[in-house]
């Protein structure tokens, strides 16, 4: 039977602690007891772990042998804000599917009010990472930044940086992956509903990103985010 994963919140020496409603999941949902061994992953380390202590906010494990776990590619995903519900699937969804970064990212057609509101936000949306990280077995939860510019996103470097574009219809997402070695370095940016302002756009190619597309479909925002990941992933991993 394949043993639940989890990503400590503490580790000292050979102790993984989790606290707050990470360990309360465990003790009230799953029932964890004293005895009981899961999968822990600790420093970005996924080790053998025995529950040693159970508190109603904090779960202690002694922590055993090393578990060989693979490492997923360097793969960076600019979600421009939408809607907090749908955004919200779509950083689960990469995150399940193995993006190492999320970028959130305020464009010119980013509602004010999203915008206003996504620096709250940011924490819960590592909350959310850190779950389906755990539920899909992976041995650490991208990195989540807080929110910023797109002239700021135009600037971060990238072996490969790719601009998802509704108006591209001639080059597509999997034409430029082919063109590169497996295991480079991709930064994927995706604009808000709406799309990219032509400013926008000629931002992007002045600073050398590449333009894509996904097909002659329009895509909801958090659609093209999966679809495209799954795509790179697919591309990018190396046997």
């Amino acid at each position: 039977m394949t043993r639940r994963r989890w990503i400590a919140d503490q580790v000292n020496n050979n102790r993984a602690i989790l606290t707050g409603a990470h360990a309360g999941h465990l003790t009230r949902v799953l029932r964890a007891h004293v005895g009981q061994e899961f999968d822990v992953v600790a420093e970005g380390i996924l080790r053998r772990g025995k529950i040693i202590d159970i508190q109603e906010a904090r779960v202690e494990f002694a922590l055993g042998d090393e578990i060989p776990a693979a490492n997923l590619p360097s793969f960076t995903i600019v979600l421009s804000i939408f809607k907090f519900d749908r955004m919200e699937w779509a950083i689960e969804k990469c995150t399940e599917l193995g993006v190492s970064r999320i970028i959130p990212a305020v464009a010119q057609r980013t509602e004010s009010h999203l915008a206003a509101a996504a620096v709250k936000r940011t924490e819960r949306w590592r909350r959310i990472s850190q779950q389906a990280a755990e539920q899909s077995r992976r041995i650490s939860q991208p990195e989540i930044e807080a929110p910023i510019k797109i002239k700021d996103v135009v600037a971060r470097q990238a072996t490969l940086r790719i601009l998802l574009d509704e108006t591209e219809s001639a080059v597509t997402l999997k034409s430029v992956l082919e063109s590169y070695p497996a295991g480079e370095e991709v930064t994927l940016a995706f604009g808000p509903e709406g799309g990219w302002t032509q400013a926008e756009l000629d931002l992007f190619h002045e600073a050398g990103w590449v333009s894509a597309s996904l097909g002659s479909t329009i895509l909801r925002a958090e659609t093209a985010a999966i679809a495209a990941t799954a795509i790179v992933l697919s591309e990018i991993v190396e046997a």
